[in-house]
């Protein structure tokens, strides 16, 4: 298997792919999940706290402060924008939540490699100074979400 070189983020960018870090861990949580037969309402318990305290604040920031930096229209962005409103979708689905759980571990994951392997580099190519100030002070300020209070996946 081919191995990956580690990717250089400016330090503007760092905040937002470790919160990358913790969409990937929601993702390998889920599946954790499923393979100790969880309970689906405990899991589905933990994707609704997760969709509120990581993923609307994270998409909100990325949508406000990082995607203008690409021309509009930039397909990528776009891309991006679209997997965005799906994501939202299966966060807020209630339907079949076993289901709904398997599609969402697997297309966050996807999403979020996409996002730190090919949409971040492409803006940190082309942003300003002045542009990656604006979103380095904008998450100075970061703070750690709570820990979730089921534990599920240990």
């Amino acid at each position: 298997m081919e191995k990956r070189k580690p990717i250089k983020r400016h330090s503007a960018l760092q905040p937002l792919s470790r919160q990358h870090h913790f969409g990937l861990l929601f993702s390998w949580k889920i599946r954790k999940g499923f393979n100790k037969n969880v309970e689906i309402n405990r899991m589905q318990a933990y994707a609704k706290w997760f969709f509120k305290q990581e993923i609307e604040p994270h998409f909100y920031d990325e949508e406000t402060y990082v995607f203008p930096i690409l021309e509009e229209g930039n397909e990528l962005v776009e891309r991006a924008l679209k997997e965005h409103r799906q994501l939202k979708r299966l966060f807020n689905d209630t339907e079949n939540p076993g289901k709904t759980l398997h599609q969402l571990e697997e297309e966050l994951d996807a999403h979020i490699r996409f996002e730190e392997r090919i949409l971040f580099n492409e803006i940190q190519k082309v942003a300003t100074e002045e542009q990656l100030q604006k979103i380095e002070e904008v998450h100075s300020n970061l703070e750690k979400s709570p820990d979730y209070h089921d534990p599920f996946w240990e």
